[in-house]
Formats: C-alpha cells, sequence, structure tokens
C-alpha cells in the first residue's frame, strides 16, 4: 500500500472544514482563527487547569530507532483514531516537522498511510509561520547583539568572544556551523566568529515550548543569556530590551495549531524541537489545551525513550505538573534486528535470532519507563516484512516482563487496526496508572543530574568532563543556574555517545565535551561526544526525491 497524499485523499473523501472539528472538541467558532479551511490556530484562554487534572496523558515513545525512524507519529495518530474507535474521547498532541529532516532522510512527519494529519503537505512546509516566527525572532536577537558591539551610544561594553548566542535557519547546512561576520569594513560590524543552529535547536523554539502563557514567554526571553562584558558582568536578553520585540515576532506563533486526522479526529500540531539536541516534546500550551478540550491526550517526543521520553518526563512534565499515565513504547521487528546485528540491508528479512538478541534494546527502555513509576505499553508497529515468529516472540518477551505487547496496524488499516492498542492503554490508565515521579530533583547538584540520567537511563559505568565542559560549569555555578533542568545532547543511535554501540551496551563511560546555557528555558545542555546542533545532509538528501507538477501536485514529500 502507498502513502496517500494530500490529493489523492481530498479525490476519496473530502476534507472536513476544521469548523467541523472544533465542534468535536466543543470549541466554538469565534474562537478559531482561520488559516484557511483546514487549519487553525486556538486561543490560550481555552486552557482550564481543573479539567487537566482530570482528563488522561498517553506518551508515546519508542526503542532506540533506526536512521528512518519507527514510526511514533504514525502509531501516535493511529492510536487516537483507535481510542476513538472505542468510545473515548481522544486528541492527538504532536510536534511541528522541521523542514531539515523532511528535505534531509526522514522526509515528512505527519504520519502514514492511513494514519496521517491533514493537511499533510501544508504541515510539512510551512504550516501556520510558527518556524519562520520563531527564526526571525532568535536572529533578531542575534542582530541587536551585533547592533551594539557597533553602537557608539548605548553600548554594553560586550566582549564579543564571549557572544554565545547563534543564528538559526531550519535547514541542514553543515556549512553554517562556524562562519566569520562583519567582514567588509568598519561599516558592516565588528569581525567576530560565529555560528548557526538549526532552528529546532533554538533557544527560543525551547523557550516557546516551556512557556505558561506569554506573560511566561516575555519573562524568558528576557532570561535569555547572551555572554559576558569586557569586565566579566553577564549579560542578558533584557539588557538589549530585546525580549517584547521578540515576543511581538512570537505572538501568534505561541497558539497551538488545530489539524485533523483522516479520520475526522482533532489533531493539535504545536512546537518542534529535535530530542538529540534539544527536549524533542511539542509544547505545555499544546499538550494542556488538548487535556483541557478531550478525555485522553495521545502525544510523542522524539526519537528513542532515552531521548525524548526521559526529557519529557524529567523536564516538561515536572515543571508543568503533568502526570502522564501511560507510556507506549513503539517497537518494529526491523528495529530488534538491528539491534540484533543485522546490516542495513537485511533490515527487511526475517532473523529470529538477531530479534533475539536485540530485544535487550526494548527490554532496557522498559526497566527505564518503570523508574518514572509509569506503566508501560508495547505497540508492535507492524511491517509486511514481520515474520509471525518474530511478533510472537516480542509479544511473549514482553509478557515475561509484565507488559502487553500489542500489534499496531494504524497505518494500513487507520483506526480499525490499533483497537486492540487502544483497548490495552485504557486498560493500564484505568487499571494500574500510578502517580508519575521524576528521576532527579532539579534542585540537585548539577554533576549529580547529569550522572543521574547518564546511569540510570543510558546504562553507563560513569562521566568524564572535558576541560571546556569543567569550565562551563564554573559558569553555570558563577551564574546561579545550578537549579535548572538537564537537556542532554546525545546521538539518537544508542543508549551511548558512541553510535556504533547498538542494542544495550555496557560498561561504558559518557564524554560530556561542553555544556550550554538555555537560561530562559531553564535548562542546560550537557553536549556528549560528537553531537552537532546543525545538523548535516546525508550523500542522497529526501529532496532529490520530490516534484511539483504545472498544477502545484507534489509527491516525494512524504
Amino acid at each position: 500500500m502507498k502513502h496517500l497524499s494530500d490529493i489523492e485523499i481530498a479525490q476519496a473523501k473530502k476534507l472536513k472544514h476544521i469548523k467541523y472539528i472544533a465542534t468535536k472538541l466543543n470549541i466554538v467558532e469565534d474562537d478559531l482563527e482561520m488559516y484557511g479551511k483546514y487549519k487553525a490556530k486556538l486561543p490560550l484562554h481555552l486552557i482550564d487547569e481543573q479539567k487537566i487534572a482530570q482528563n488522561n496523558l498517553v506518551l508515546v515513545t519508542a526503542l532506540t530507532p533506526t536512521p528512518a525512524g519507527e514510526g511514533k507519529t504514525t502509531v501516535s495518530i493511529g492510536l487516537t483514531e483507535g481510542l476513538n474507535k472505542i468510545g473515548k474521547q481522544a486528541t492527538v498532541v504532536l510536534r511541528e516537522p522541521s523542514l531539515g529532516p523532511v528535505f534531509g532522510i526522514k522526509g515528512g512527519a505527519a504520519g502514514g498511510g492511513y494514519s496521517q494529519v491533514l493537511p499533510m503537505e501544508d504541515i510539512n512546509l510551512h504550516f501556520t509561520g510558527d518556524f519562520n516566527a520563531i527564526e526571525k525572532a532568535n536572529n533578531l536577537l542575534a542582530a541587536l547583539i551585533d547592533n551594539n558591539l557597533q553602537s557608539k551610544t548605548n553600548n554594553l561594553n560586550i566582549d564579543p568572544r564571549t557572544i554565545l548566542w547563534k543564528r538559526v535557519i531550519d535547514m541542514n547546512d553543515r556549512a553554517l556551523r562556524q562562519i566569520t561576520i562583519g567582514l567588509g569594513g568598519t561599516a558592516n560590524g565588528i569581525p567576530r566568529e560565529d555560528g548557526f543552529n538549526i532552528t529546532p535547536a533554538s533557544e527560543v523554539m525551547a523557550i516557546l515550548c516551556m512557556s505558561l502563557n506569554f506573560e511566561d514567554l516575555k519573562a524568558r526571553l528576557a532570561n535569555i543569556f547572551i555572554g559576558f562584558t569586557f569586565d566579566k558582568k553577564p549579560v542578558f536578553a533584557r539588557d538589549l530590551k530585546a525580549q517584547d520585540a521578540m515576543a511581538i515576532l512570537l505572538k501568534d506563533a505561541i497558539k497551538p495549531n488545530l489539524v485533523q486526522t483522516l479520520e475526522e479526529n482533532p489533531a493539535i500540531i504545536h512546537g518542534g524541537p529535535f530530542a538529540n539536541i534539544a527536549q524533542g516534546t511539542n509544547t505545555i500550551i499544546a499538550t494542556k489545551m488538548g487535556l483541557s478540550l478531550s478525555n485522553y491526550v495521545v502525544t510523542e517526543a522524539g526519537f528513542g525513550a532515552d531521548l525524548g521520553a526521559e526529557k519529557f518526563l524529567n523536564i516538561k512534565s515536572q515543571y508543568a505538573g503533568l502526570n502522564p499515565k501511560c507510556v507506549v513504547l513503539v517497537a518494529t521487528v526491523r528495529a530488534l534486528r538491528h539491534h540484533g546485528g543485522v546490516q542495513k540491508e537485511a533490515y527487511n528479512t526475517p532473523n529470529i535470532v538477531c530479534v533475539q538478541d536485540g530485544f535487550k534494546n526494548l527490554e532496557k527502555h522498559i526497566e527505564n519507563i518503570r523508574k518514572f513509576n509509569i506503566e508501560p505499553v508495547v505497540a508492535i508497529n507492524s511491517f509486511i516484512s514481520d515474520s509471525e515468529e518474530e511478533v510472537n516472540f516480542v509479544i511473549e518477551a514482553c509478557a515475561k516482563l509484565g507488559v502487553e505487547a500489542v500489534v499496531s496496524e494504524g497505518w494500513a488499516k487507520g483506526g480499525q487496526g490499533t483497537k486492540e492498542l487502544a483497548k490495552a492503554v485504557v486498560n493500564v490508565v484505568e487499571n494500574k496508572a500510578t502517580q508519575f515521579k521524576p528521576l532527579y530533583n532539579w534542585k540537585s547538584p548539577v554533576k549529580e543530574k547529569i550522572a543521574t540520567i547518564a546511569k540510570e537511563i543510558y546504562g553507563a559505568v560513569g562521566v568524564t568532563y572535558d576541560k571546556k565542559a569543567e569550565l562551563n560549569l564554573r559558569r553555570i555555578n558563577r551564574l546561579g543556574f545550578n537549579d535548572f533542568a538537564v537537556c542532554m545532547a546525545k546521538t539518537q543511535k544508542s543508549f551511548s555517545d558512541d553510535d556504533k554501540l547498538i542494542g544495550r551496551p555496557e560498561g561504558f563511560t559518557v564524554h560530556i565535551r561542553e555544556i550550554e546555557i538555555a537560561a530562559g528555558a531553564q535548562f542546560i545542555i550537557p553536549v556528549l561526544g560528537k553531537m552537532m546542533r546543525m545538523p548535516g545532509l546525508p550523500a542522497t538528501p529526501a529532496s532529490e526525491n520530490m516534484t511539483i507538477d504545472n498544477n502545484g501536485v507534489i509527491s516525494g514529500l512524504s
């Protein structure tokens, strides 16, 4: 079965007007800010803390993925369709796709087959302009910094060598990682080294995702740490009076986006940080919006549970007071073969021995979720190459651990193919759910928090620090940022910081190269191993297989 495009869906079934989708959430038309017929912004006054406490949050994460991903978004959407099929009022709340992976290695991120959100092509491209607003707010601050260096009247005496703020662009472009700016004479600014991150790694993205309301957004923007003056005093965005101008650019981006699933169920999509270099979850506002409007909210966190889920639970849930009642661990037989040692060219060939060996990776993720006092359900995302023997092994191996594993056929069958998964999730929520507890307290010492994640979640035996990281720790202490959360930047390909160590590696040490500060987002970012916050394109980018005809029909985007 091939992936359905928006055009094919429109031919088979007319998309519902977004006003109709809003009625399923009891939203009146006057509360919708329309972006055409099929997209709308939701006002923040719809958030209701009392309803949030009464409704049920389900987090979808995964085992350590292969480069193509294991289908968390597809399973999240499919599970939402399945929950609605069995009579539960459910909404899926997702992140917005970044153009980097869309045109790079993964293609679109709006689900697939009969479990996707619509209008898929709009969502995968510019959507409602949120990413553009985040990029512009980030780069406004960068321009204000360089303008101040040049100023003769309002100069803050910033030492250019200490400036930490980087520009961003929503594209994988390794050539921009390290650049020199301000060349061409005195009229063009002060020459200095600079660089770009990808937009999902921007602290403005992190701030948007961590903000509780517009006032909180402005306060966080004001607290962005820029660097130091020549006399060693810290400089923040508020010193440049940047926060209001940045907030103006984000006045619409702070509002969650309402779209629909293929089966006409509500979908809220908002924010888009990566989980390997940022916190990897949608906005607190979007999650709370979903919980204010529906009984069940299905949300996802990027890459494997050692990244997105860990950050969702330790950072987002701890700060926002969220109580996830079930975690769905997405597994594929393909990924289990990979972790058992199969090479890429044999991913789709049955191999029970490698699946049995690769199960150790999934087992570690199950153990980790339970450390948060949450019971997992395993969703076996079905592929045509799965053998019955391999699938039965996964179900039986999970059962021995006291975990229900269910085949998820959302891609091929939509909600009809996820009803059993939905029943398993409801069983956990209604009969097994306990009070979520974070793995560490934000007020613990920085090295203790890092060690807790490294040892408990990754399985490391220890942590080592470069000289630069040790100097960064002193800076964090001097600035009084010890009480911040920890947002690890680590490869998504392994529990360790070495992407070649697949499965469940043991006896390894993680290496902290440096530690960045996101004072507005209220977390620090230890950078492990060779991680880069500006990815590069693969040898054959996904963009090479995309086409658009004279009628505007796009193919190859998904």
